[in-house]
């Protein structure tokens, strides 16, 4: 492929895109809680493996 042709598919992919990349059923808050409470669990986890410190 050459330089323009890539540069064409490029533009007619992002124009494609202008209505935002995220899925419907996806809450911010919900999926930022949740990532949340699993790192404040591996963080719990591992205070608990680390006692000899």
């Amino acid at each position: 492929m050459s330089l323009p042709t890539t540069a064409a598919s490029l533009v007619t992919l992002a124009e494609g895109a202008e209505h935002g990349g995220n899925h419907a059923s996806l809450n911010p808050y919900l999926t930022g809680g949740g990532a949340l409470v699993v790192l404040l669990l591996l963080l719990w986890i591992t205070t608990r493996f680390n006692r000899d410190r």
